[in-house]
């Protein structure tokens, strides 16, 4: 999943600031948020159909968090508002594919250690 391949920038208002002061997400950090959504739906959907367990279900969210921590500038309120753009844009179907077929090279594009 590079980031130049996604060409995806999330645009987002911060509360009170003029359209001059929007926080944009993009290459890298894009990456790395498409990266986190991905884990985290794919995390509770897992969960819900009682595929994984719960400690594995927050295993996977806990390297959301990482990922988020670690690649990702910004508040927390900012990227939580990131995420729920990137959720919005995408079907859960949409996201399980992404997952299946980007989750190793997500991991390795964006370490957690």
């Amino acid at each position: 999943m590079r980031a130049a391949a996604l060409g995806l920038a999330l645009v987002l208002a911060l509360p009170g600031a003029g359209r001059a002061e929007r926080l944009i997400y993009e290459g890298e950090e894009a990456a790395a948020l498409r990266c986190s959504n991905t884990l985290a739906l794919t995390a509770m959907a897992l969960s819900a159909a009682e595929l994984i367990s719960e400690t594995e279900k927050e295993i996977m969210l806990g390297v959301t968090v990482r990922i988020l921590e670690r690649h990702v500038s910004g508040t927390w309120a900012q990227k939580k508002r990131a995420l729920r753009v990137m959720r919005d844009r995408r079907s859960l179907e949409e996201t399980l594919d992404d997952y299946r077929r980007n989750a190793p090279r997500c991991l390795g594009q964006f370490p957690i250690n």
